[in-house]
């Protein structure tokens, strides 16, 4: 049944017309190796990987991806993975791709197909959220609704003009829920947010709304707007005394992150003739010998 396509490789032409499509004869064909194993590890991970057991439908794999910008790559790591996945545990696997900027979200959607495009063998049809069709809430009554929904808005909508508005719903939705419910909120939607500029507004939100939470992020943030606070009266002290302050100086403390230094300096400050008494043995500890 399939070796006279070897030996005549021309036929599937005529035979391709008989299943309703086209494919040109070929003016050249090549033998290729028919064994399809992998002769090296190749490492290839999906970023989740879930299995959902439902009351009405069957199971199914849910293979999750965070994609932060187009990459041509990897429509075709999906496939594999999705092809993978049913080989392995035999289960109908889907895809969802969670984007943070439309563009990237458009180009997701897909579909890919894979194949001749006469007739594609398969279609990759990932199903994308993102800022698309991910909805903006603002309302708090809403959004205590359903966090988790709310948590994965605001970090969708990291770009949006109005994400400040949204952080707030987010921090004010959250006030009076427990704190194991919580915590883990607060540390997605910071990881969420990245390096984007709605992170710091987030930690400031952090810091002043949810000041009572100790998870490692609101400390992390409260430590950070200490150490901010004592830098700032260090250089107050030392304007007051009208003390000559050179950039090298002013940036040593401003980014100095360690309390139990800062609280020395700050002690000293007050009657301090230079900055260099401020610094006192730490200055004479940095100088090169």
């Amino acid at each position: 049944m399939r070796r006279i396509f070897q030996e005549h490789p021309g036929l599937f032409s005529r035979v391709s017309e008989l299943l309703g499509i086209t494919i040109a004869p070929p003016v050249s064909v090549t033998v290729m190796p028919t064994d399809l194993t992998e002769n090296r590890p190749l490492e290839r991970r999906v970023d989740t990987l879930l299995r959902l057991d439902t009351e009405n439908d069957e199971p199914l794999l849910l293979a999750i991806e965070a994609q932060g910008k187009k990459d041509t790559d990897k429509p075709a790591s999906w496939a594999y993975y999705l092809s993978y996945l049913y080989t392995k545990y035999r289960l109908p696997p889907l895809l969802l791709v969670v984007c943070q900027d439309r563009a990237t979200a458009e180009w997701a959607s897909g579909p890919v197909s894979i194949g001749p495009r006469q007739w594609p063998a398969l279609t990759l049809r990932p199903l994308v959220a993102g800022p698309h069709n991910v909805p903006v809430i603002t309302d708090v009554a809403e959004a205590r609704k359903d966090l988790a929904l709310t948590t994965l808005a605001a970090i969708t909508h990291a770009a949006d003009p109005d994400i400040g508005a949204i952080l707030k719903t987010l921090s004010s939705a959250l006030r009076d829920v427990p704190e194991f419910i919580a915590d883990p909120l607060v540390e997605l939607t910071a990881q969420g947010l990245g390096n984007r500029p709605a992170a710091q507004q987030w930690r400031n939100l952090v810091a002043v709304d949810l000041s009572f939470y100790k998870s490692f992020m609101a400390e992390e943030i409260r430590d950070e707007g200490r150490t901010e606070g004592i830098a700032q009266g260090i250089l107050l002290f030392l304007a007051q005394a009208d003390i000559d302050v050179s950039d090298e100086a002013r940036g040593r403390i401003t980014t100095c992150g360690d309390l139990d230094t800062l609280n020395r300096w700050l002690l000293r400050a007050p009657t301090a003739r230079s900055v260099e008494d401020v610094f006192g043995e730490e200055q004479a500890a940095s100088q090169p010998q």
